[in-house]
């Protein structure tokens, strides 16, 4: 019989991406989303497939699959700020609603549960790198709270169930991600950066550049998944590249590989936005055997070949 996989955000960057891999590798592909900001686009390509199914679902409302899933990954929540500040009170339910009606579906099916969290439940961190243990400096009534505690709760919530039920979970700590798919209006650095970039337009950094961030090519994300689901535990486990960057830096590799001549405008600094970021993957090596593969400067080039496509009429200029 043919594993089949259900996927809550399985329209979204990271989830499409998914729906790519467990089709690839034989699985029937239950994909979820209600397309708040999640794109049919995304899975077009897909739709042919007869073992993909596109399912138009709000998952923080119950569901009952047609069919039986045996993995359930819980993909779905805004994660830019943008988004989630667009959409504070969705976001918080995703987290909490959303997770419990998931983990209801792996505990009423006996199957495998995989929590996409994320990086930004360590908060503006006084630790560096990240590891696990560290348990966050965060602001529950600070703006970004919506998005850090509702990943906070759903992490919570897994370890219930798993405890409670023997769930069979999956924690994974998603540090930042980037590659196709990427929306140009996404609101993160590298979809921000490249659009302006291609466009001529100033590079807008908030505050003086200075805060770093680590950027995970989605290649080595998804890679990083599927090892996490055959070979990990319950524990929440980083996936992440520890390459550590400046955003000014970054900002300028950009300019640089897109060819533009695109100053730099800087802005105010957000409220709460983390000073640093770069993930501990200490426990990916020696649990998963995961690390990154991709180097920065490689998955830049993809992803603005990505950009040029999905938009012509940018200028499609070289590095410079």
């Amino acid at each position: 019989m043919t594993d089949r996989v259900l996927i809550t955000g399985g329209a979204g960057f990271v989830g499409s991406h998914l729906c790519e891999h467990f089709l690839g590798e034989g699985y029937e592909v239950e994909c979820l989303d209600n397309f708040i900001t999640g794109s049919a686009a995304n899975v077009d390509h897909l739709r042919a497939d007869v073992a993909f199914e596109l399912t138009e679902h709000d998952i923080t409302t119950p569901y009952l699959p047609a069919k039986a899933p045996d993995l359930v990954l819980h993909f779905a929540s805004p994660a830019s700020p943008p988004q989630y500040l667009a959409n504070p009170i969705h976001t918080l339910k995703v987290g909490s609603l959303g997770a419990m009606h998931a983990l209801g579906i792996a505990k009423a099916t006996g199957a495998r549960f995989v929590l996409a969290s994320t990086s930004e439940i360590y908060g503006d961190p006084t630790v560096s790198p990240q590891p696990e243990s560290y348990l966050g400096n965060v602001s529950t009534v600070g703006p970004r709270g919506v998005y850090d505690e509702a990943k906070r709760y759903s992490e919570a919530l897994t370890m219930a169930y798993h405890r409670a039920h023997d769930v069979d979970t999956r924690i994974a700590r998603i540090f930042n991600t980037y590659g196709p798919r990427l929306a140009p209006g996404d609101g993160r650095a590298i979809p921000n950066f490249i659009s302006q970039a291609l466009a001529g337009e100033p590079l807008t950094i908030y505050g003086d550049g200075s805060q770093t961030r680590s950027f995970c090519y989605i290649d080595d994300l998804v890679a990083g998944i599927a090892a996490l689901i055959e070979k990990g535990g319950p524990d929440p486990v980083n996936l992440g590249n520890p390459d550590e960057r400046t955003i000014a830096e970054l900002a300028q590799l950009i300019i640089e590989l897109t060819g533009s001549s695109s100053p730099i405008e800087r802005r105010p600094l957000p409220a709460d936005d983390p000073k640093v970021r770069c993930p501990d993957i200490s426990r990916a090596r020696e649990l998963l055997g995961w690390s990154p593969k991709v180097a920065l400067d490689e998955g830049l080039e993809r992803t603005i070949d990505w950009f040029r496509m999905a938009d012509p009429n940018r200028v499609p200029r070289g590095r410079a």
